[in-house]
């Protein structure tokens, strides 16, 4: 979602730091981008529409500042413009926020009521009106932003200076997530670490209802009673070398590449010669697997290998249903949570109900120390490492690696090690074929649709997304053995279609399909790890067959390119797509 960049200090320009900081958010979506800054006492505000360029543009950076706050927006409360970009200001306060007030219609009413006056559609502006206007009646600001957190419903998290204080950047955060950042003379805040890499490593997670008071030396954080907490200093094992592109065209390509190895980590810390680091789950009977987009789309994948193999069972549910349908669990139901950022707002509200039920929970997540792995009973750490591609590759094959290696721990199946161990290169055998030429194919389409069964129709709905959110063609996944029940009506002549077969036992069922939408014009894209010869498709995928459990992680790479070659044909901001954004946390 947005991103959020603060810095204070007197090694560096604040105005570059926070600049810096916010081209490097650029990965979570955005629409406008903004910066506040102090420069003799004064405060500076310059905000644009579009992309950040746009802003430094407009910037002079043999400005000297120590003290700025910038923002990348991405629209929720008004439309994408300059005025309703952040950051917003009212009386001694400046701030840019993450997240949603959501009841900032009746704070709104308060203050119009007390003489109050608004430029924008935003909810962030009555935030910092309100904190104002708190101020003007407590001219304590520690003791306002407590207010604000008893006052404020919704999630947030604010970088905020104050006219009054110059001395000090302060923070705090619902839900959505911010970071402190340690330096030498210098301390910084941001809504993740790729924003702070190219200055420090340190850093500590603020948690829910957290302040914080940082100047060039030290970070005071205060709890909800305001008294001094002390926070653990964290070290991120990454490098900022890992987050840029690495002369690849895109971070997406990238990514893809870094597959085999993402891959290989992920087995290694659960797997060797027999299980570890897996907590033990041997006393739940029943599963339900929670996500959104891709990581809903792992669990697809999840509740068919453990069904089958393990004979439990699991329900698959989309996150933002879950949390408001009717559920049966018991304390032999296990719930899973998967989440690439760790900080999905729809997840994370689930988590909580779930947790208040006290049911158990497991996460699956990406980012160490994010908000659903530290609210889980149990954690099991993806190991794909930065991704920055707003569409997700990498961490989606980690996600199936982990819950394939769940599946494995329930079977207390041990005989795959030797086919684990040559994964990593048949993964870089799919990656490097050349995929152009379907793509070629179909790119000026607008409809294309893909069909499977069973294993191979959850594959299709991850496909499918790729597909839609990077190229913006109208795609849909389908049932292979419900095309007749009405959506073959769509199929005419050189409507494309792949058609996805893995499974042995369906293939004669699929292939039939497949010659239903043949018969009828449309231009097959065969995906299959079976050598079967034949009239009813233009393409051919061959993917290399390889036991059932593995099987989806070679599936998924042609498709996952395919995606990518068809969105650059086209021209598209692949790893930026329009109104998308990296970590959804807003619900």
């Amino acid at each position: 979602m947005c991103g959020i960049t603060g810095y204070i200090g007197k090694n560096n320009n604040a105005i570059k730091v926070v600049m810096d900081g916010l081209e490097s958010l650029e990965y979570r979506g955005y629409d406008s981008a903004g910066i506040a800054f102090i420069e003799n006492k004064n405060l500076n505000i310059i905000k644009e529409k579009g992309k950040i360029a746009n802003l430094k543009e407009n910037i002079n950076f043999d400005i000297q500042s120590n003290l700025a706050i910038g923002h990348t927006r991405w629209a929720t409360h008004g439309e994408p413009n300059k005025v309703n970009s952040h950051p917003h200001s009212s009386g001694k306060f400046t701030i840019v926020h993450n997240g949603i007030i959501e009841n900032y219609l009746e704070l709104k009413e308060e203050l119009l009521n007390n003489g109050y006056e608004f430029q924008s559609s935003t909810d962030t502006e009555v935030a910092v009106a309100y904190i104002n206007y708190l101020y003007e009646k407590d001219n304590n600001i520690l003791s306002v932003l407590n207010k604000v957190n008893d006052i404020f419903r919704g999630s947030y998290a604010f970088g905020i200076i104050c006219l009054d204080d110059l001395d000090n950047l302060y923070a705090l955060r619902k839900t959505s997530p911010l970071i402190i950042a340690k330096g030498d003379n210098e301390n910084y805040i941001a809504s993740d670490v790729p924003a702070i890499l190219k200055y420090t490593n340190k850093y500590i997670l603020l948690d829910d209802f957290e302040i914080a008071k940082i100047d060039e030396d030290n970070i005071t954080v205060y709890d909800k009673n305001l008294k001094e907490i002390n926070k653990e200093v964290l070290e991120f094992e990454g490098s900022l070398e890992s987050s840029m592109k690495g002369g690849y065209d895109h971070f997406m390509l990238k990514e893809i590449h870094e597959e085999p190895t993402v891959f290989k980590n992920t087995i290694d810390t659960y797997l060797d010669t027999d299980f570890k680091n897996i907590p033990d789950l041997s006393k739940y009977n029943k599963i339900h697997i929670v996500g959104c987009g891709s990581a809903y789309h792992a669990g697809l994948i999840g509740k068919y290998l453990i069904e089958k193999l393990a004979n439990i069972p699991v329900l698959v549910d989309i996150a933002s249903e879950y949390r408001y349908n009717k559920v049966f669990y018991d304390e032999k139901t296990l719930v899973i949570l998967i989440s690439q950022s760790g900080e999905t707002a729809d997840t994370l509200a689930v988590l909580r109900k779930v947790k208040e039920d006290n049911i158990d929970t497991l996460s699956i997540v990406n980012v160490v120390g994010s908000s659903i792995a530290r609210e889980s009973k149990y954690v099991m750490y993806t190991k794909a490492g930065c991704e920055i591609a707003v569409a997700t590759t990498k961490a989606y094959l980690a996600q199936l690696t982990t819950l394939i290696i769940l599946t494995m721990y329930l079977t207390n199946n041990k005989e795959l090690i030797d086919e684990i161990n040559n994964m990593p290169t048949l993964l870089e055998e799919m990656i490097n074929i050349d995929y152009k030429n379907i793509a070629l194919s179909i790119y000026e389409n607008k409809d294309i649709f893909f069909i499977g069964r069973s294993i191979d129709y959850a594959l299709c709905m991850e496909g499918s997304l790729k597909l839609k959110e990077i190229s913006y063609i109208n795609s849909s996944a389908y049932q292979a053995g419900e095309l007749k029940h009405g959506t073959i009506s769509l199929v005419e002549k050189d409507t494309p279609v792949i058609s996805i077969s893995t499974n042995e036992s369906l293939l004669e069922k699929t292939i039939s399909n497949t010659k239903e939408v043949k018969s009828r014009g449309a231009k097959v894209i065969f995906v299959t790890n079976n050598d079967i010869d034949g009239d009813f498709y233009d393409y051919k995928i061959l993917v290399p067959k390889v036991s059932e459990l593995l099987q989806p992680i070679l599936t998924i790479v042609p498709l996952q390119i395919l995606a990518y070659e068809v969105a650059k044909l086209n021209g598209c901001d692949i790893d930026k797509p329009r109104n998308l954004a990296k970590s959804v946390t807003v619900e």
